[in-house]
């Protein structure tokens, strides 16, 4: 589920399954940027669901693609466990040209359900991206540092062996957005593990 991360290396109880709504203050290692942070930490190996309404979820956003770093190898899928460090790396990575900064103009739609996110044209007809909901290791929300209120989403996603892992970068139009979409994708995550507790 989602747990609430105050600081780096806070302590999480195992009941929690919510998204944290506060702002944190989160100093890049890169260029000492300051931003106003909200992070969502998402623990796929948690059991225990918030009892929601296991309900067909399925929500659309108007998203921009960023970019992507994709077949990253499982040793390096180890040092970005923790928000900060994938926060951090996406950083060094837009310093160091991998990722741009700005995305383009074109909008996308962000499909989020219990089947997980796909990412299309605004009218639907092209598919750019489909994440199934158990390969998201991760998915994260935060302000992308250049003052003008956008905040970027950030998906980590493993392959069907585990053995590679890939980041996904999106931006979104305010904060309150990317929490929502985060908060769709905690309650898709409830609704298939009440299923999967109710069939056992």
């Amino acid at each position: 589920m989602f747990r609430k991360v105050k600081k780096r290396h806070s302590s999480s109880s195992s009941q929690s399954s919510e998204i944290s709504t506060k702002s944190k203050s989160v100093d890049s290692s890169l260029g000492g940027l300051s931003r106003s942070s909200t992070v969502a930490s998402l623990d796929t190996d948690s059991n225990k669901s918030s009892g929601n309404s296991a309900s067909e979820t399925c929500a659309e956003f108007r998203v921009k693609y960023v970019g992507s770093i994709e077949n990253l190898e499982f040793e390096m899928s180890k040092t970005l466990q923790e928000p900060l460090d994938l926060i951090n790396y996406i950083d060094a990575a837009q310093q160091d040209g991998k990722l741009p900064f700005i995305p383009g103009d074109e909008e996308m739609v962000l499909c989020v359900s219990k089947y997980g996110v796909k990412v299309a044209s605004v009218d639907q007809c092209d598919v750019l991206h489909r994440h199934p909901l158990y390969l998201i290791v991760r998915m994260l929300c935060y302000d992308d540092g250049l003052g003008a209120g956008k905040n970027l989403l950030a998906l980590k996603t493993t392959d069907t062996k585990q053995e590679e892992c890939s980041i996904w970068v999106y931006q979104c139009s305010s904060s309150e957005q990317a929490q929502s979409i985060c908060k769709v994708l905690s309650t898709s995550f409830d609704c298939i593990l009440s299923s999967d507790l109710k069939t056992e």
